[in-house]
């Protein structure tokens, strides 16, 4: 709809707004009530559960299954991001995504182990619809902003997605503790405070499409002059992209040093921010359920909060200490905090590890994006870098999370796993001790 020109106060606005819209899903979905919920499906039956004839521990069952989504994605993003470049339709794309993402997480409100494998397709295609919008989201910002702009632009997308995630959590929570309030009552069936969880679930999807809106009504279709045919060699474009920079890797050997160390620490940050609440709920001794459930939600408000303060703080950091240092040093406390893990028993543990793993995961996720695009070489064709960047870290989480699974299914207890993860940032400082200066 929109013919708003470039770097307009009201494009920039509206493309921020998407933020708002979809950081619902990562907060209420991936962190904080879906996992709530779903260990709680399993208070009756033990952690086990078979599938395809086989028994398999429940949060090791969804390891799998979102290193399933992620590779799905990684294979994906390249193949889309070449066909909407030259298609000229990016916004077709980001509202296919962002509508089945929305629509499977309504979907989420019929999850049950009786018919677990619908039930995971859904979850499943959540995770695809959130991290597909993401990739043409992504893609829109040089088109909509000047250089100078992109950064604050940028960083007031990740503020509004914050805010508004947290709004909703927090009615979410309420309804989960005094469902009452809101005339939710128990059944037979199943308590209210399950039904909350549920009816959560149908409010991610509401509020990311009806927010949504407000991005797409402004949002350009894409490239303009493109009327292009989709052929066999568009549709292979952005591997083609991907391939050419992996050649230019080879010349360029800071960036590759730089590179191979964010694949490796990358795969245990993310996994660590995807299993934190399966974790808090299995291995925590919480008094009782409502105390877990409260307890979790503040941990990872706690999580969210101190983020954007070490995002922050790791900024003001490495702008007098250089950003190679600040990344050792972060990695080097996450080696600790993992090892630490597998001691923590008590609430107020898993407290004081929440605020300290906030105050590195905001940091070492803001930091290693900039390093990267600093050490990029002179070239007009960065989408092709990011593109490269982000692929790598989503098969980065498939490998993190299957050997978190692999572990948890093993052992019994996600404690060792999240111990071996500590393997990779060790692994991760002594590559970037590699990175050369110049």
């Amino acid at each position: 709809m929109s013919h708003l020109k470039k770097g307009d106060k009201k494009l920039l606005n509206a493309w921020a707004f998407y933020d708002w819209a979809n950081s619902v899903y990562p907060l209420v979905i991936t962190s904080a009530i879906f996992p709530i919920f779903y260990e709680a499906l399993f208070l009756k039956t033990g952690h086990y559960i078979t599938v395809l004839g086989f028994s398999v521990k429940n949060s090791a069952l969804i390891s799998f299954v979102t290193a399933l989504a992620f590779l799905k994605v990684a294979f994906l993003s390249p193949l889309l991001s070449g066909i909407a470049d030259y298609v000229g339709n990016k916004k077709f794309f980001m509202k296919f995504f962002c509508y089945m993402g929305a629509l499977s997480c309504m979907a989420l409100y019929w999850f049950d182990l009786g018919n677990i494998y619908s039930s995971l397709l859904f979850y499943f295609l959540g995770l695809i619809g959130f991290w597909g919008s993401l990739v043409f989201y992504n893609s829109y910002l040089p088109d909509i902003a000047f250089e100078e702009q992109q950064d604050a632009i940028s960083a007031k997308g990740y503020s509004l997605g914050y805010i508004g995630s947290v709004i909703l959590l927090l009615v979410n929570l309420a309804m989960v503790m005094k469902p009452e309030l809101f005339n939710i009552t128990d059944d037979a069936e199943e308590p209210s405070a399950m039904k909350a969880m549920r009816y959560s679930f149908v409010m991610v999807g509401v509020w990311w499409i009806l927010f949504s809106q407000y991005t797409y009504f402004y949002l350009p279709k894409g490239c303009r002059d493109s009327q292009q045919k989709v052929t066999k060699s568009i549709v292979f474009n952005g591997f083609k992209e991907l391939k050419k920079v992996w050649f230019l890797l080879e010349d360029n050997v800071r960036l590759k040093k730089y590179l191979s160390s964010f694949f490796v620490y990358s795969m245990a940050v993310q996994t660590v921010m995807l299993v934190a609440t399966y974790f808090g709920s299995q291995e925590i001794s919480w008094e009782s359920k409502e105390q877990s459930t409260v307890g979790l939600i503040i941990c990872i408000l706690l999580i969210q909060i101190i983020a954007v303060i070490g995002a922050f703080t790791t900024s003001k950091a490495s702008a007098k200490f250089g950003n190679i240092p600040v990344l050792l040093f972060i990695n080097s406390i996450w080696v600790v905090l993992c090892i630490a893990a597998y001691f923590i028993k008590l609430p107020i543990h898993f407290y004081i590890m929440a605020a300290l793993v906030g105050l590195v995961m905001g940091g070492i996720q803001s930091l290693s994006r900039s390093t990267y695009s600093k050490f990029l070489p002179e070239t007009e064709d960065t989408a092709s870098f990011f593109s490269f960047y982000d692929v790598a870290e989503k098969i980065g989480i498939v490998i993190g999370m299957l050997v978190y699974g692999i572990i948890d299914q093993i052992t019994g207890s996600p404690r060792f796993a999240i111990v071996f993860l500590a393997v990779f940032f060790i692994l991760g400082v002594v590559l970037l001790r590699k990175v050369p200066k110049k």
